[in-house]
């Protein structure tokens, strides 16, 4: 009956994810994303990558929430409830899945370093928008904090980007 009283209130897995870049490439600061829905942060707080081929993998470790049916974006959970958006180029979805492969569905789970989509870097490069490709925290406004740790180059699945932290 009192084994309960003092428990303490279950906290949600590690408050801080460190979020590495799905993507080989070029960090880019998401206010220089051309394209006003992310660079003016209305679907969340992120950063853009351009990258330098057709692979993606998962950022951080969490479930797949949501495989577009293009294969241009998917979306992660974190354990810790943090959303992560990953949108390969821009205006993307206009292709209508040529050039992409996917390579999860939703419901996995995944491992920072996963293969998550294949896509023609080339296609992309001719056809879209821009390749750079942002990545965004969807449920931004559950987050305490968020920081940007490395920019430059980078590696898919092994460079720290961001740190995010939820409250």
């Amino acid at each position: 009956m009192f084994k309960n009283l003092f428990r303490k209130k279950e906290e949600p897995a590690d408050k801080l994810l460190e979020i590495k870049s799905p993507m080989n490439g070029r960090y880019v600061k998401i206010e220089d994303i051309p394209d006003p829905v992310f660079s003016e942060k209305m679907m969340g707080e992120g950063f853009g990558i351009e990258p330098s081929d057709g692979e993606v993998v998962s950022p951080i470790d969490g479930e797949i929430m949501q495989v577009f049916p293009t294969n241009h974006a998917v979306g992660i959970k974190a354990a810790n409830g943090i959303e992560l958006l990953i949108h390969i180029g821009l205006e993307t979805v206009a292709m209508d899945g040529r050039g992409f492969t996917g390579h999860v569905s939703e419901g996995d789970n995944v491992k920072a370093g996963d293969s998550l989509v294949s896509f023609d870097m080339d296609l992309v490069t001719k056809e879209a928008e821009s390749t750079i490709s942002p990545v965004i925290i969807t449920n931004s406004d559950a987050l305490q904090s968020f920081d940007i740790l490395e920019t430059g180059e980078v590696a898919g699945g092994q460079t720290v980007v961001a740190s995010a932290e939820i409250s």
